[in-house]
Formats: C-alpha cells, structure tokens, sequence
C-alpha cells in the first residue's frame, strides 16, 4: 500500500473522464501522487467514479465498488471513496447497502472530498487536468446537464438542469491543452445544440466552435451528443468554412417513427429527420454522420421496428450505434408505460438492426480504398501503428492500421496515408 497514493477508477462516459482528471489535478496540486484505472491499484486511498445510466452501467459500478471493499476489508487499502452519477443518484440507498465506503459523494462534490481528505480547492486550477487520454487529444466538456425530458432518459435526474460554462471559460482552457500539446478536441456534453441558452439566451454553439477553430495549434475538433430538434442551422457553416471542424456529427435520433418518436418525447418528426439529415449531407460536403439508436421502447410495433429498419438502410449512416430500451426509474416510461416488450423480442430488434448496420459500413468502408486520408497516430500495437481520420472518434469508431515496415511513425504526429484494405469496421493503409 503505497502512502499518499490515490488510485482514481473512472466508469462510463468521456464526460466522467473529464471529472476524473479535474479531480487528479486538485488531489495532485494538494501532494497526492494519483493513479487512473491502473491494472493493480496499490494507493492507500480509492475514488471511484460510477455511471449510473443503464442497468448494465450501474451495474459494473456496483461491482467495482465491492471489489474494492473487498480490498479495504483485506487490509490492501485504507479508504475509499465514491463518487459521479450512480452516487449522486441512490446517495441514501448506497451508504446503507454498502457501509464499507467510507463516503459517497454527489456528481459534483469533488470540493467535499478534498475537504474529507483535510485538503482545500484551490481555483487557480480550475480549469487544468491531468490528461488520463494520449496527450495529442482531449475531450472538452463545454456544459453540464440536460432540460430535454425523453421518456426513458435518467440523465436530467442525475445531472440537473442544462448549465453552460461561460465562453471565455472554456477558450482558456483550449489555449492550455494547446500549450500543452493537444492538437485535437472532441467536444461533449449530455446535449450540444443547448449550449448558451441559460448564459446568452442564444444557441451559441455556432459562435463557440467558430472561436475555438481559430485558436492557433487547434488541429482537429469534433463534435459529440447533439440533438436535431432546433438544431443551431449556422453551424453547417461553421463546419463547411473551418478545415479544423471535422466533417463529424454525432448525433443521437433514437428513433424514426412517429409513433415511437412521440411517446419519447422527442419534441421532432420522421419528416424533419429525414430533412436534417439531407441538409447536413448538403450543406456540409463529406459529413460523416454517427447516430444511436434505440429498439424496444414501450408500445414500439413491429411496423414501428420496419420503418426504423427502413431508415438504417435509406440513410446509411457512416458510423451507427444501437441498444435495447431498460427501464429506468423516475423517468416519465417507468411511470406511463409498461415495459411491454419482451427481452428475446427486444434482443431480435437489437440483432437486426446492428446486422443491417454492418453490411453498410463494410461498404462504405471498400468505397474508401484507393483515398488519401489524413490521420493522426495513436498508438502502435503488434505489428501495426493504429490511427484515426477526422471520421474517427476515439475508443468509439474505427481505425485506421498501418502496418509497421521500418518506419517510424510518431504518436500524436498526422501522416498522409492512402487506404490499401478495408474490412467490417477497420481501414488499412500505407503511408503516402
């Protein structure tokens, strides 16, 4: 057990990552050493920092938590800690299941366990990190929370009321990670197009990314979780007129039908999806689209289940994800509908769907041998350098391998390669 050492275990999404590293940066200013998800934790002290957002997510956090009890009661650690959304979300139901934890915290207490810890926040470093990430990227969390209300979304009851930060804020930190040798950002939150209505009474997404783009060093930006109701239609430009603005939207439908797109309470239609999607594809040549989509939502039909299908393979989406509907309690399905579709049935849609998927992206895939594409070097793996175009997010997409035949590629440095080999998902490529 090594003393002074806090292990941090991060859970979930990107935007839990970022609260990771702004929490190891305050513990490291206060002389704590800090490790993140290390392989064999050895730190005297444990945070753990959970996903409460679908059963499975929850339930890893669970186990996680136990595990480190575990630990704890074996003498290998001397406290642990917890915090992020499953805390915030069942604080009183946690601190009498599991008394072992010496205490849990809400999503956004990171200031009362410093305090625990006998330490202080200390602002002159709010907006540093200590990059968990490869150093050339980042993710940028540019607000917290959601006022959209879909029916089946917990996120609004763990995270609150949408709160954008203030510009300036954020451009600050860009000019750091900059400094620092970050070369690209992928921009998140739990809803993108919101940002600046609580603080500018505007969608300022547009003005925000324009700002960024024009930040020098800023080589990449990427956009991640919008939201196609009153979408802020200036940022077509924005992305057409800044070659640093990634030809990239992820942007989550969940659904197409009418029928299922009401009872979740998307607030748009099949015929202005239909719509967005073909200006997106018109407006913002090259765009590569990403979407989620959702099977099994209460009171979706078969007919509902072939419409969505239908969609899939119209609109070709470049990158897709897909999950089943679970119920989730205190979100306005648990309380109006019941879950009325059985697992197997839920499954089956789920099965179907990625099926269709693959095919489209096998093909999309061969379309792009023979292309130059830019990307930049993560990592190298085996016997193949692993890379991303400006199509790629990281952890999420596909990559692109180039196989290692003597030369040496840097990480973090962009390389023109051209696409030799596709497969389902990855490209293969030669440097040019």
């Amino acid at each position: 057990m090594k003393r002074n050492t806090v292990d941090i275990i991060t859970l979930g999404c990107s935007k839990n990552l970022v609260d990771s590293e702004k929490l190891m940066r305050q513990l490291e200013a206060n002389g704590y050493k800090v490790t993140h998800d290390a392989e064999r934790p050895q730190g005297e002290i444990a945070v753990i920092n959970t996903c409460g957002f679908i059963g499975d997510a929850k339930e890893e956090s669970i186990n996680m938590i136990l595990e480190f009890c575990q630990a704890k009661e074996e003498g290998r650690l001397k406290k642990l800690y917890v915090m992020g959304c499953l805390s915030e979300r069942y604080l009183q139901e946690l601190q009498v299941e599991i008394p072992q934890v010496d205490k849990f915290y809400g999503k956004f207490d990171w200031n009362g366990l410093l305090h625990d810890l006998g330490k202080a926040y200390q602002a002159e470093h709010a907006i540093e990190r200590c990059l968990t990430t490869p150093r050339h990227y980042a993710y940028l969390k540019i607000s917290e929370g959601c006022d959209r209300k879909c029916s089946y979304c917990a996120i609004p009851i763990i995270t609150g009321h949408h709160v954008s930060r203030p510009m300036e804020e954020i451009l600050d930190e860009v000019r750091l990670l900059v400094s620092e040798g970050v070369k690209e950002f992928q921009v998140i939150a739990q809803e993108l197009t919101y940002y600046g209505v609580d603080l500018y009474h505007r969608q300022a997404l547009p003005e925000l990314i324009e700002r960024m783009a024009a930040v020098p060093g800023v080589e990449w930006i990427r956009l991640h979780y919008a939201y196609p109701a009153h979408f802020p239609n200036d940022l077509f430009r924005v992305m057409r007129e800044h070659p640093n603005v990634c030809n990239y939207m992820d942007i989550a439908l969940q659904h197409i039908s009418d029928n299922v797109l009401e009872k979740m309470r998307r607030h748009v239609t099949k015929a202005e999806t239909y719509e967005l999607i073909e200006r997106f594809r018109r407006e913002v040549p090259g765009i590569h689209l990403r979407t989620t989509l959702m099977v099994g939502h209460p009171g979706e039909t078969e007919q509902d289940f072939e419409e969505l299908k239908e969609f899939v393979r119209k609109v070709r989406f470049d990158r897709m994800g897909a999950f089943a509907y679970s119920e989730e309690e205190g979100t306005y399905s648990a309380e109006a509908y019941t879950d009325d579709i059985p697992q197997e049935v839920k499954q089956r849609r789920l099965d179907e769907l990625m099926e269709i998927q693959q095919g489209i992206s096998a093909e999309l895939n061969q379309r792009k041998v023979g292309q130059t594409l830019k990307v930049i070097i993560d990592r190298k793996e085996g016997e193949y350098y692993v890379g991303r175009s400006e199509f790629d997010s990281p952890e999420v997409d596909p990559e692109v391998l180039i196989k290692d035949e003597g030369q040496a590629l840097a990480t973090g440095t962009f390389y023109e390669v051209t696409v030799v080999d596709a497969d389902d998902f990855d490209l293969y490529a030669e440097v040019r």
